[in-house]
């Protein structure tokens, strides 16, 4: 990432420009209220993972359904993962493959992952919106909220010990704050009434496009895998 702290030797050279991601200077759009969540299909006992993901497959809550190539549900060890990794929504790349942060700020991500010594497989990774907006843009409230009663399922399915949120739009759908992103950092949160921890940090794409922010993040990291040794 062009500093020492990215790898225990060797640095990590910082990627090209990601087209994917938020800038930290855009200005929130979250409501005063935010419509309700529109109801799972009724689930009984034998929920499962599987048949969640079917479920996202055949969402059409909101309008993002009729842009979407396929849905991206997410990705990883949902059976043994203890952290959880939420962003924001599918890019261009994830849609076309159906796997979350696939581009070049995915990269950037397994970097991230791998200096606190976690591989990526070893980690769950799920967006908070499962269709890719239009043109990359920002996911409108609504969207957020019709693909929320999704991402709580996810959160309840995996239990993981940490959940480490990537991005402002990301952090302020899960918190439900519109607290700028450098209020957040550094604090201990809990995921609605869990008690799960939740660290913030900043997205890959936004850090490819402000390289200076990397030791930020670095020190998220390491406030991240501390919070998770508290866990244990």
């Amino acid at each position: 990432m062009g500093i020492q702290a990215w790898e225990r030797r060797v640095p990590v050279a910082a990627p090209e420009i990601d087209g994917r991601g938020e800038l930290e200077t855009r200005p929130s759009i979250l409501p005063l209220q935010i419509p309700p969540n529109p109801p799972l299909q009724k689930r009984g006992r034998g929920d499962s993972w599987d048949e969640l993901q079917a479920q996202v497959a055949a969402c059409t809550a909101c309008a993002l359904h009729k842009g979407r190539t396929q849905t991206v549900f997410g990705i990883g060890s949902h059976h043994q993962a203890q952290w959880m990794i939420i962003g924001e929504a599918p890019g261009v790349d994830e849609d076309r493959q159906g796997e979350p942060f696939v581009g070049r700020a995915g990269k950037l991500l397994n970097a991230m992952l791998l200096a606190i010594g976690l591989k990526r497989e070893e980690v769950y990774i799920a967006n908070v919106v499962k269709c890719r907006p239009p043109n990359n843009r920002d996911p409108l409230p609504e969207e957020a909220a019709a693909c929320e009663a999704y991402l709580k399922r996810q959160i309840a399915l995996l239990q993981p010990k940490v959940i480490l949120v990537v991005g402002r739009i990301a952090a302020h759908n899960l918190l439900k704050t519109d607290s700028a992103l450098g209020a957040l950092r550094g604090k201990q949160f809990s995921y609605a009434d869990t008690g799960i921890p939740v660290v913030v940090t900043y997205h890959p794409a936004y850090l490819l496009r402000s390289p200076r922010e990397k030791r930020k993040a670095w020190e998220d990291l390491q406030f991240a895998r501390r919070v998770f040794s508290e866990e244990k």
